[in-house]
This record gives C-alpha cells, sequence and structure tokens, in this order.
C-alpha cells in the first residue's frame, strides 16, 4: 500500500504493510511554529488564519501515520483548532499553551508572482521564548522533522532523543541561513535529510547552479537533499541518484502559504509508514510531497489540506505519475539520427 492510513488501493504499491493505522505509537515528531496569519493574495484578503509549520506538516503527515506536534500557543489559540488536530488522529501532549498571545504573521503576496510575498508584520509573542521539551514516547519516535524554527532549538530538541531515529529531517529559511549559519551548519552534520527553496540553498552554498548547490550541502553532512522549485517541481539528491518531479498544473492557486510545510509532511509521513527508506522510497516520498503541496494551495490556511479524502490523494498521484511517465529506452533500443549525419532513419536497429 502506498502508505494512506486507510485503504489506499494503488495496484502498484499493493505490497506494503498496513500495521501502522493499527499503531497508536507516534511515529513522526514534528517540533515548530503554531500560529496565526493574516494575508493578503491577488484573490482576496483574510486575516487570524491557522497557520504555523508544525500545523500543515501534522495535518499533511496525519493521512499516511501517527504524529505528535510539538509547539507553542497563548491563551487566545481556538479550541477548534485543537479539536481538528486531534480529529486528524494528531497527538496534542505536545502543544504547549502559555498565557498571552500566540505567535502572529501578515504578509502580502505579489499580483505578479504569487510565489513572492513580503512580510508586512511578525508578532512572535509566547513563540519568542519557545522551548521545546520532549516527552517520553516522543523521544522514543522513530523519525523526527525539525521544521524552520532557531538551529539551536533544532539542537536540543536532537539531543533529546533517547536513540537515534531512523530518519531525522530539516527545514530552514534564509533567515537562520544569515543569522545562525554556524549554528545550522551544526545541526546540518547530525541530520539526514534537509529541504530547502531554491534560494535558500543558493543563499546557504553559494552556487547558483543546483546540482553544485545540493552537493555542496550534502557535504555538510545531509545524505539526502530536497529542493522545493514551486511550479516548477521538486529536486531530489539521495545520497549519489538524482530525481525530478514535476508539480501538478493547478488551476488557481488561492494562498502558497504552508505548501512547503504540507510538502514535507507528506514526505516524512510516507517515509514513516512504509519504512522504504531506499531511492525509491524518497522518489515516491518526494511525489507525495508534491500531491500534498498541491492541495495546500487551494485554499486560505489549511481549510482544504484538512479536509482531503484518501481517494483525492490517489487521484492526484496518479495524475502526477501519468504526467512524468514516459516509454524508456531499451537496451536494443536507440534514437533517430538524421540521415545527413549518416545514421539510421529509424529508433529500431
Amino acid at each position: 500500500m502506498l502508505g494512506l492510513k486507510k485503504g489506499f488501493q494503488l495496484a502498484t504499491v499493493q505490497n506494503y504493510s498496513m500495521s501502522h493505522s493499527q499503531n497508536k505509537e507516534t511515529s513522526v515528531v514534528v517540533v515548530g511554529s503554531a500560529a496565526y496569519d493574516s494575508i493578503a493574495t491577488p484573490v482576496e484578503n483574510k486575516t487570524d488564519l491557522l497557520g504555523g509549520s508544525a500545523i500543515y506538516f501534522s495535518i499533511s503527515s496525519s493521512y499516511f501515520t501517527q504524529v505528535g506536534i510539538v509547539a507553542v500557543v497563548g491563551t487566545d489559540f481556538l479550541k477548534k483548532h485543537i479539536t481538528l488536530l486531534k480529529n486528524h488522529g494528531i497527538n496534542t501532549e505536545g502543544l504547549e499553551i502559555k498565557t498571552g498571545k500566540s505567535f502572529r504573521w501578515s504578509g502580502v503576496y505579489s499580483t505578479e508572482d504569487i510565489n513572492s510575498r513580503t512580510t508586512l508584520e511578525t508578532n512572535l509573542n509566547v513563540f519568542s521564548d519557545f522551548s521545546p521539551i520532549l516527552n517520553t514516547e516522543y523521544r522514543n519516535a522513530p523519525f523526527l522533522f525539525l521544521a524552520n524554527i532557531d538551529p539551536d532549538l533544532q539542537w536540543n530538541v536532537l539531543n533529546q532523543m533517547k536513540k537515534r531515529p531512523k530518519i531525522v529531517a530539516l527545514d530552514t529559511m534564509n533567515f537562520w541561513i544569515s543569522s545562525k549559519n554556524q549554528s545550522l551548519r551544526r545541526i546540518l552534520k547530525k541530520i539526514d535529510v534537509v529541504l530547502m527553496d531554491e534560494g535558500e540553498i543558493r543563499d546557504l552554498s553559494k552556487e547558483t547552479n543546483l546540482t553544485k548547490a545540493a552537493q555542496h550541502v550534502m557535504d555538510l553532512g545531509p545524505s539526502t537533499v530536497v529542493i522545493k522549485r514551486g511550479e516548477h517541481g521538486v529536486l531530489l539528491f539521495h545520497e549519489k541518484s538524482v530525481f525530478s518531479a514535476p508539480s501538478l498544473p493547478i488551476d488557481q492557486v488561492i494562498d502558497p502559504t504552508g505548501a512547503g510545510d504540507s510538502f514535507a509532511g507528506g514526505f516524512v509521513g510516507y517515509l514513516a509508514a512504509t519504512k522504504n527508506l531506499g531511492f525509491d522510497g524518497f522518489k515516491r516520498a518526494t511525489v507525495i510531497g508534491s500531491v500534498m503541496g498541491s492541495f495546500a494551495v487551494e485554499s486560505f490556511g489549511p481549510d482544504k489540506i484538512s479536509t482531503i479524502t484518501h481517494a483525492d490523494i490517489e487521484k492526484r498521484f496518479r495524475i502526477l505519475s501519468d504526467i512524468s511517465y514516459f516509454e524508456p529506452m531499451y537496451e536494443k533500443e536507440s534514437l533517430p539520427i538524421s540521415s545527413s549525419l549518416g545514421g539510421p532513419q529509424s529508433g529500431n536497429n
């Protein structure tokens, strides 16, 4: 099975075990932010939207495996949003509620390029002194995702794990690359997977070529580098192998906020569900991540991604598989070459 919790029917992946759906122990822990966003896009303006890296990641990942969230919110965090997480089977024991206001962010997306945004205001509030503490169950989780928080916090969280997780994945952003560069490089030595966009990896590596940039980052420690390229798809560098996945064509992008975290949730959730940690598993995880990111951009906040079905995910997985498939070149086959170059007219010998 593909790794979904309930009844995923793709014949090509039907050999995967679904035993994780009966396993209530947390297999993936995400440490990140929970927030309220106010967003202006070419489509519409919205305020007080549920957001934050840990929110998007945990909802996306919850379709595949048992997820535990570690974040901090204020007393203004609505009960209905905690209920939303619990309804997705997300373990909220690590969601700390402190006196004060929740993290709030506001931004505006460009009318010319929906992927380009400008931050208008950031109020960290209770998130300003976030000091994540993992409970006993979380410290034994086999998969850990460190969302784009301070690299020193990421380091502290990793050191709380009782044993080395099977996969430690990490996200970051330009702010940490410039302000906490040495701390970021320290944690990169200890992780398996790093997820970055084109601008971030170029900023960190000082390389304009993405292949060289990926190799530079892999030399820092991670065995896998995932480069998110928005509408241009995703590049996966895993050990000595490379894979490129397209993005799903979307009629209208409503709000790109959270797309990267939703990608990460699908990516890590799939790996945790299937435990297929070879190159084929990482390739499928990349496609799953693209599928989950495509749902996130179709609504403000996590409204769309929190209400999809397993059939919805399966349908988009099939579409992505179809649009990226082509007939391979077989061993005894050759490509047609112009007769003016002295080659055969046909592709068959």
